[in-house]
């Protein structure tokens, strides 16, 4: 049965430089990268070499604990470098574009005729099976593993975030045939969660096979994991599979094709972007490919939002899992007075300032911590903002002394470091609290899986 649910706690952090709703022309990728650091706990077994010819959906390395689950190549043509770190560790693989578009083959096949099996063996070797992740851990699913039930976002409430209703219009069949692979992966069911606050594209108001639900409040109300916990949480022993609706699409083409299309639509966005749009481009691309003269100086890159993307460089590559570039200014300039000062353009999560009064009001923020990390005290801050049946603080503490005991007591197994962004940004103590829930559920992986 459909629910409805509203979310009371959190804040929506309205900055400047939304992505306006037209698509710019194509860009013409160079090279991709693939970084195994966008797998936590993975550990890489090379399968190619420099010099090799790939196609799209050949692989470049596997898991080294289960040699099944692949990550291949989202371009055709050839690897050019690969980079290691200390004890040879796998930093990336690079493949530069050969400008064709030659692909593996792969099954391609209505859903309907496959059994289980046959689906997982199928997103196994293109490498779509990495989309899919699981609570607890927040790390890629375990295709061994048989969830209780598979959670879709169909909208992201993070700031800047591109507009999923806009990007999948037009390819409901395509979502729909993803939708149906996920329907046969469990035997419980496929949640599908909308946004109540906007209209939603007919592929997700109309999808079938699923259990469509509603979500009402600021962020993190688009995050998959606060909307697992409100609709089947997960407990000791229990797992559950998330993805985000455009990886639906990938797994649709996917069984549509019969080929590894990594392809996607990124919003190019922030307030040092001349002009945001959305842009059509590849996964893993090097984001000079896409910037193209149309930032301004003095800016941060970031792969994915300001709260919980990752810093890139102005040569870097998009990650595995974000649709979405931002660019936001640097900061690191002093200020007179400093926080003490009044004005109509700050923004404060409560009545410092005047933004209380303008919620609608943009901002043009930058990367200031305004403080530097000091004792992590009891504030309050965290419990305003963080949707979940949790004590936060509490949590975060457990993680810091790695109390596993305590943690899994405190409901480890129910979160992700992006449920914990807006916490990071409203803590006075400026804790880095997502790298902090980061290292804690590894900690807990290893010894508790």
């Amino acid at each position: 049965m459909s629910k409805e649910i509203k979310i009371r706690k959190g804040v929506d952090i309205k900055l400047k430089g939304v992505a306006e709703k037209i698509y710019a022309n194509p860009v013409n990728v160079s090279e991709i990268v693939l970084k195994p650091e966008n797998f936590p706990t993975l550990i890489p077994k090379l399968l190619v070499k420099v010099g090799d010819k790939v196609k799209a959906g050949s692989p470049l390395f596997c898991d080294k604990e289960n040699d099944k689950i692949l990550f291949t190549s989202p371009i055709s043509g050839e690897v050019v470098e690969i980079n290691r770190a200390e004890k040879r560790r796998i930093v990336d693989v690079k493949v530069k574009s050969d400008g064709q578009s030659s692909y593996e083959s792969f099954k391609q096949a209505d859903t309907s005729s496959l059994t289980r099996e046959e689906i997982i063996e199928n997103l196994l070797k293109s490498g779509v099976w990495p989309f899919i992740r699981q609570r607890p851990y927040d790390v890629i699913a375990n295709p061994a593993v048989k969830p209780k039930a598979i959670f879709i976002s169909t909208f992201d409430s993070a700031p800047l975030a591109p507009d999923y209703s806009f990007v999948v219009h037009g390819q409901t069949e395509i979502f729909q045939a993803g939708l149906n692979a996920l329907a046969k992966l469990t035997d419980g069911k496929v949640h599908l969660n909308n946004s109540g606050n906007d209209n939603v594209d007919a592929a997700f108001s109309g999808a079938k096979n699923v259990q469509i639900n509603r979500f009402y409040g600021p962020h993190p109300a688009g995050n998959v994991g606060i909307q697992a916990h409100h609709i089947d949480p997960v407990n000791k022993g229990e797992v559950v599979w998330v993805l985000r609706a455009l990886d639906v699409l990938t797994i649709g083409k996917l069984f549509k094709e019969g080929k590894f299309d990594a392809s996607r639509t990124v919003a190019f966005v922030g307030s040092k972007v001349k002009s945001p749009k959305y842009i059509k481009t590849v996964l893993g691309a090097k984001i000079t490919d896409i910037v193209s003269g149309n930032v301004e100086d003095g800016g941060r890159f970031i792969s994915g939002n300001p709260l919980s993307g990752s810093q890139i460089s102005a040569n870097g590559h998009l990650g595995f899992y974000d649709y979405q570039l931002s660019v936001i200014p640097e900061g690191g300039n002093d200020q007179f007075f400093g926080w003490i000062a009044p004005g109509f353009d700050k923004f404060s999560l409560s009545r410092t300032f005047c933004s209380w009064l303008t919620p609608n009001k943009e901002y043009d923020l930058n990367t200031n911590c305004n403080g530097e990390e000091r004792a992590f005290v009891v504030t309050g801050e965290y419990e305003k903002v963080f949707p979940m049946d949790i004590y936060p603080v509490y949590l975060v503490k457990a993680m810091i002394t790695e109390d596993i005991d305590r943690m899994e007591q405190l409901g480890v197994y129910e979160v992700a470091p992006e449920d914990f962004a807006l916490c990071e940004y409203a803590c006075t103590s400026k804790i880095s609290t997502q790298k902090i829930v980061r290292e804690a559920l590894n900690l807990v992986k290893k010894e508790c899986s």
